[in-house]
């Protein structure tokens, strides 16, 4: 959900540390926005409008052969609608660190970079049912999110960044926080390309990119060995199906690739 050309290093950094998870014989390709925005998705409305295009690169990836679809955005825009399109599995990275964490310890703490962030990661929590396994929610106070891609290319502005992170993560430990999830994917790929995977007494940092990719090509190991139905298409992920296609084809054009026609 971020515009390559606005976030300085930040691609060619996020690019190596994909590179860096992945097995060797996986291929991973990296797109962000293209169309419109990329810049502050942290607001609603700029949200809903760039989903649009992570859902018609779901379709593409269906098409192509792609094995699995990763969403590597903290709010998981147009995760459980990618998930109704297509019959690969679909991760997100939100809900990916936050069960995942559940694995690591008893709690998990959320280090958020704003103000406005914050609701909208935390109702994440509360879809998933596991709002109970959340310790706390601590804030950073970076309302201009571009300029924590500038902080790739400045060593002052990255230590400025970090030092404010071990600050804001420090508060969640002393309080008994368990996990830290830095909630964003940039401030993720900062704190990794520095080597930070611990805040002290014993609490890990998840890195929720290397967690999406690994957790990526476990689901798309798991959906062969399961012929093919890792997502279930019962009720929440289920598509339109062959009796009404052709007719909402009609009126919203080629969608739903999985899905043949009833004629």
């Amino acid at each position: 959900m971020s515009r390559t050309k606005a976030w300085g290093q930040y691609h060619p950094i996020l690019t190596g540390l994909i590179d860096k998870a992945k097995d060797p014989d996986t291929t991973i390709e990296l797109h962000g926005i293209t169309k419109l925005g990329g810049i502050a998705d942290q607001y609603r409305y700029l949200e809903y409008l760039e989903s649009g295009e992570v859902m018609e690169n779901v379709q593409t990836a269906v098409k192509q052969g792609f094995d699995a679809f990763i969403i590597g955005n903290i709010a998981d825009p147009g995760l459980r609608e990618c998930r109704e399109i297509a019959n690969i599995p679909v991760l997100g990275l939100c809900e990916t660190s936050m069960l995942l964490s559940c694995q690591m310890g008893a709690n998990f703490a959320l280090v958020t970079l704003n103000e406005k962030f914050t609701p909208r990661i935390v109702e994440n929590a509360h879809r998933l049912a596991i709002e109970r396994r959340l310790h706390s929610v601590e804030r950073m106070k970076s309302d201009r999110i571009l300029t924590l891609g500038e902080a790739f290319s400045s060593e002052p502005l990255k230590r400025e960044f970090i030092d404010h992170f071990m600050q804001t993560a420090g508060r969640a430990v002393e309080a008994g926080a368990e996990v830290i999830i830095p909630a964003g994917g940039v401030l993720m790929a900062l704190l990794a390309q520095e080597g930070i995977h611990e805040v002290g007494r014993g609490t890990p940092v998840l890195n929720g990119i290397t967690a999406l990719i690994k957790m990526g090509e476990t689901a798309a190991k798991l959906n062969r060995l399961m012929g093919g139905n890792f997502t279930s298409k019962r009720l929440a992920y289920a598509p339109p199906g062959p009796d009404q296609i052709d007719e909402i084809r009609k009126y919203y054009g080629d969608i739903y690739p999985t899905v043949g026609s009833g004629g």
